[in-house]
């Protein structure tokens, strides 16, 4: 498997970020990290050597970035204001530098999927709905969407617009609803056993359900938890099934 480290030096951030890439060829997979972890997590965790099959035979090739999750909304010493403003830099740094370097790498514009697991499904599912003119779909396992569980109760308009169960539902404008109504990979899965909130990725998918958005609910059995195990066989059912 082709396997490559790059980074920079990110104006948006302010620090130096690193993105792994594997594969050479097939539409992009844009992986954001779980919880605190960082670019090179989902190889520790073998994720990469399980849809390894889907990146060597060119179906697809992976970009996983880094995080900043520890300087944003899971920094309990910051005030959420201050958690809220570095994440939309975060999200700046992602469309401004990790888009560009992706249609870089791809030699053009390619079919941009994004993933990740846990509090990646949020980042992963978040940046779609935020900007369906760049992205194509998302595949969100185990995932919570709503911002509010990481402000202590505080609330202001980077947190608005960074909590998908919150602006969604007053999403009518005509472009950005349109584009997503016209996305046919939007898959939202999670298990219903151990340390699971199912829960969250069904009132996800009413709300997608009430916009006219095209999406797939997925929810595995009560013995799937929240496990390295069960996103070893969510993404490359995905994969090798819808794509």
């Amino acid at each position: 498997m082709n396997r490559e480290i790059h980074s920079w030096w990110s104006p948006s951030l302010h620090k130096h970020m690193e993105i792994a890439v594997y594969g050479h060829y097939g539409f992009a997979l844009l992986m954001f990290p779980t919880a605190a972890a960082d670019y090179l997590e989902y190889e520790r965790f073998s994720l990469i050597d399980a849809i390894a099959q889907f990146i060597d035979s060119g179906k697809c090739k992976v970009f996983s970035i880094n995080s900043i999750n520890t300087e944003s909304w899971m920094n309990s010493h910051m005030h959420p204001a201050h958690r809220a403003i570095r994440h939309q830099q975060y999200n700046e740094y992602v469309v401004n530098e990790v888009v560009p370097f992706i249609h870089h790498h791809c030699r053009g514009r390619v079919m941009t999927i994004t993933s990740g697991a846990s509090l990646g499904a949020w980042h992963a599912a978040n940046i779609l709905f935020r900007r369906p003119d760049l992205f194509d779909g998302v595949i969100a396992m185990s995932g919570t969407f709503d911002v509010k569980i990481y402000t202590d109760g505080y609330y202001d308009d980077n947190c608005y617009f960074n909590s998908p169960v919150d602006y969604l539902p007053n999403l009518n404008d005509d472009y950005y609803l349109p584009l997503l109504r016209q996305k046919r990979h939007i898959y939202i899965v999670s298990g219903q056993g151990a340390y699971e909130g199912p829960q969250h990725s069904r009132r996800l998918s009413e709300i997608l359900a009430a916009k006219g958005i095209p999406h797939e609910l997925d929810l595995w059995g009560h013995d799937i938890p929240h496990e390295w195990w069960t996103w070893h066989r969510m993404l490359p059912h995905y994969l090798g099934s819808r794509f």
